[in-house]
């Protein structure tokens, strides 16, 4: 962590990651001091990520929100309309499947928590019986 944190870029990955992380529970300090990431932009990243899925984090550093990659179509054409749902449909549908995306995670660490259990109660449950049954 000794270089600064300043004019350095991380990659679209990177921040949904990290949004997802957040968004999922993980402890912001705690991924802060891991990453050396102020916690502010990190908070960015998850309402970005949350407002407007995957592209709220694929915009370039420096670009006010909204300012995105996404080619501008001018009110005036053909279809900007049809094409503006179609963008916000897309939009939802990726905030949805990133959303998934973290359940799908957390549920697999609940379910291997859950496969660890047996082990430790048959551990524990021979010496308690050995000692119960005396």
């Amino acid at each position: 962590m000794g270089e600064s944190g300043k004019n350095r870029r991380h990659s679209v990955e990177f921040r949904i990651e990290i949004a997802q992380r957040l968004v999922a529970g993980e402890s912001g300090m705690e991924l802060s001091r891991r990453y050396g990431l102020a916690r502010s932009m990190m908070y960015r990243w998850r309402a970005a990520y949350l407002e407007k899925g995957a592209p709220g984090l694929a915009r370039s550093a420096g670009r006010l929100p909204g300012a995105g990659v996404a080619v501008k179509v001018a009110p005036s054409q053909t279809g900007s309309k049809v094409e503006e749902q179609l963008r916000r449909k897309v939009a939802e549908l990726e905030r949805k499947v990133g959303q998934q995306a973290v359940e799908i995670d957390f549920f697999k660490r609940v379910f291997k928590r859950l496969d660890e259990l047996p082990k430790r109660k048959r551990s524990g449950g021979d010496a308690s019986t050995a000692k119960s049954g005396g």
